[in-house]
């Protein structure tokens, strides 16, 4: 297996090429969480993954609650399964709010301010009220606790972290949270043994061929813990070195002998370009990568760049985008990193046609 079959490999298993899913639904389920803190774009992640979906149906199940958004894994939002949300943060939970603790002492978010704070939630929310950020401000306030700065948002993130609330439906578009336990009353707990081989199993079923470093950094689990999940995952994972490195991947999955020709336009934080740490087979061998194209640019970190919106041909990153909306149309701006042929530049154009049914307006489609 070589870099380019990596990359085609992580195409089929993430289900951007081959057989879609016929819901939004099961591609959460597969992909076990969604890095969502842009929703317009997690949305579109969704529906590339997903037979025929629009906009108005991912809307429509996140406000019904059969797909919840929350802190989890990361300092991040993640679009997760009612049914897969409690034994996530139990099993993510505790590291991540350990990575916050610095921050918390200069907010001074104290153990007994959060503990009270997480009690005005859930005063606040119980028996099916829904609030804003805005209005939780205001039920801290009056409780005594200040939410200036950014002591709000950490206090949202600790409670959304113990599983005390979580997304609620939006209000136009504003979005609300909700108590955990009445959104998702019927959710699955698991020990933690259970919970690393499920997480360790379906991370590299749906992501493979994976580094531990990629799981790592997707999960935030230790590579302890990651070494201990693959012992529990057994023989339904399969391992295999490739230029010195260590890959997992499902052994049931198998490389197309010829990939047909296909491009997407992948949002930011996308999964096939946030789900791994070591990103160098998302770059073509025959094309100069240049960060400076892309939205997330960072000098420290010039790959950073490839978790902007990014145009990929092949599963390698061909260059940027950015779409414009107005009344009927999606007008799609691309901009390359080199030449396409004629044949790439027709897959990059059924792309946005994707866009645009997913959005239900016309692509127009400008090539830079």
């Amino acid at each position: 297996m070589q870099g380019a079959e990596i990359a085609v490999r992580r195409l089929l298993a993430q289900r951007l090429f081959g057989d879609p899913f016929s819901s939004p639904l099961d591609v959460v389920r597969w992909l076990n969480a969604v890095q969502s803190q842009d929703y317009a774009g997690a949305k579109w992640a969704l529906a590339q993954r997903t037979a025929g979906a629009t906009e108005s149906d991912l809307d429509r199940l996140f406000d019904e609650g059969a797909i919840l958004r929350t802190h989890v894994m990361r300092p991040t939002w993640h679009f997760v399964l009612p049914d897969d949300i409690r034994w996530l943060l139990e099993l993510t939970s505790p590291r991540l709010l350990a990575s916050l603790a610095g921050r918390h002492r200069q907010l001074e978010l104290d153990e007994q301010t959060r503990a009270r704070a997480l009690d005005l939630f859930a005063e606040s929310l119980s028996d099916g009220n829904l609030l804003t950020r805005p209005e939780l401000g205001e039920v801290l306030a009056a409780g005594g606790i200040s939410p200036e700065g950014q002591r709000l948002p950490h206090l949202l993130l600790a409670a959304e972290a113990l599983g005390v609330i979580t997304s609620g439906p939006r209000k136009g578009k504003q979005f609300t949270y909700a108590l955990l336990a009445e959104r998702a009353p019927a959710a699955r707990r698991l020990d933690r043994e259970e919970a690393l081989a499920e997480l360790t199993t379906r991370y590299y079923r749906s992501h493979g061929p994976a580094q531990v470093q990629d799981f790592a950094w997707w999960s935030a689990l230790t590579v302890a813990e990651i070494r201990r999940g693959l012992a529990l995952a057994g023989s339904s994972l399969e391992h295999e070195e490739i230029d010195g490195k260590d890959y997992w991947f499902d052994p049931a999955s198998v490389a197309a002998a010829r990939l047909p020709l296909v491009a997407h336009l992948l949002p930011n934080f996308d999964e096939l370009t946030v789900g791994y740490r070591d990103r160098a087979a998302l770059l073509p061998a025959e094309v100069t990568f240049d960060p400076t194209f892309f939205a997330y640019y960072r000098e420290s970190a010039p790959q950073g760049g490839i978790l902007s919106n990014v145009v990929t041909v092949g599963g390698t990153v061909r260059g940027s985008w950015r779409r414009t909306l107005s009344a009927g149309v999606v007008a799609v701006e691309v901009r390359l990193l080199g030449a396409l042929q004629p044949a790439e530049l027709g897959a990059v154009g059924r792309a946005a046609d994707q866009l645009g049914h997913f959005l239900d307006r016309r692509a127009d489609l400008r090539v830079f």
